[in-house]
């Protein structure tokens, strides 16, 4: 437990000198908890029934109207399980999506899933993004009965739906419970242990997206891509450069590279 235990207390359990120095908390440990706040069955009851009732009803409407075979259909099914079964925000979602969209649905390639985390990664909401760029690109190759545009988007849609709805189903029914469990030390160390877990699965997405980067399509090493890489990495780790400049500088190289040189 001396190991795992991370879980710390807030406001009035504050000990470090940077904790001190933002001073007391609105609700610290010593906070009375209102009793309609509280936990009860029947309000856990309630909150199940409304998100779990809001997250099936596209699902079993488009799975009646277009059948459970329809890529629709699909996206909501895989999308649903990518936010039940998934840990530890964007970049442990990502790899399960990456690779299920790609090797195993096949509703897209994987230079095109690498132009969307790329994409991705320069501006607000990385997560919703690339997610609904799968969704949308999986629908637009297999649009029938509708018009490629009018499947993409319904393909984004059922995508966006089906990936956050959930989470408001684990907001509002864990939330009353939030204040008891993180006293609990077997449930602390257990978290602390996927937070771990957590870190394998982002290395786990840098490692692919490296690999498709550096070594395009399985083949010749992308030089251009490995220099760039480097430079860059230094940069951030020595030099301290600002992160936003470095996306800006890399887009407009890259882009010169490919439209001059390659």
């Amino acid at each position: 437990p001396e190991k795992f235990h991370v879980a710390g207390g807030h406001g009035g359990g504050k000990t470090d000198a940077a904790a001190a120095r933002a001073g007391a908390a609105v609700i610290d440990d010593h906070t009375a908890v209102r009793a309609e706040h509280g936990p009860t069955l029947g309000g856990a009851l309630r909150v199940a029934g409304t998100c779990l009732t809001l997250w099936a009803l596209p699902l079993v409407a488009l799975g009646v109207w277009l059948g459970v075979e329809h890529v629709l259909f699909q996206q909501g099914l895989f999308f649903s399980k990518a936010a039940v079964v998934t840990f530890g925000g964007a970049y442990a979602v990502l790899p399960y999506v990456a690779q299920q969209a790609v090797e195993h649905h096949g509703w897209l390639t994987a230079p095109q899933m690498l132009d969307g985390l790329g994409l991705a990664e320069t501006t607000p909401g990385p997560l919703i993004l690339v997610l609904q760029y799968v969704g949308f690109l999986g629908a637009w190759s297999a649009p029938a009965p509708f018009s490629p545009l009018t499947a993409a988007t319904l393909g984004a849609g059922i995508t966006l739906w089906c990936t956050f709805v959930p989470s408001f189903l684990f907001v509002f029914l864990g939330a009353p419970y939030i204040e008891a469990l993180r006293g609990q030390k077997l449930i602390t160390c257990a978290l602390s242990t996927i937070t771990a877990a957590v870190v394998g699965v982002v290395l786990n997405l840098s490692v692919w997206f490296a690999l498709g980067v550096l070594f395009p399509k399985g083949g010749a090493t992308d030089w251009f891509a490995v220099v760039v890489s480097v430079g860059v990495f230094l940069g951030l780790l020595k030099l301290k450069w600002n992160v936003v400049p470095v996306i800006l500088g890399c887009a407009v190289l890259g882009g010169a590279y490919r439209l001059l040189l390659a």
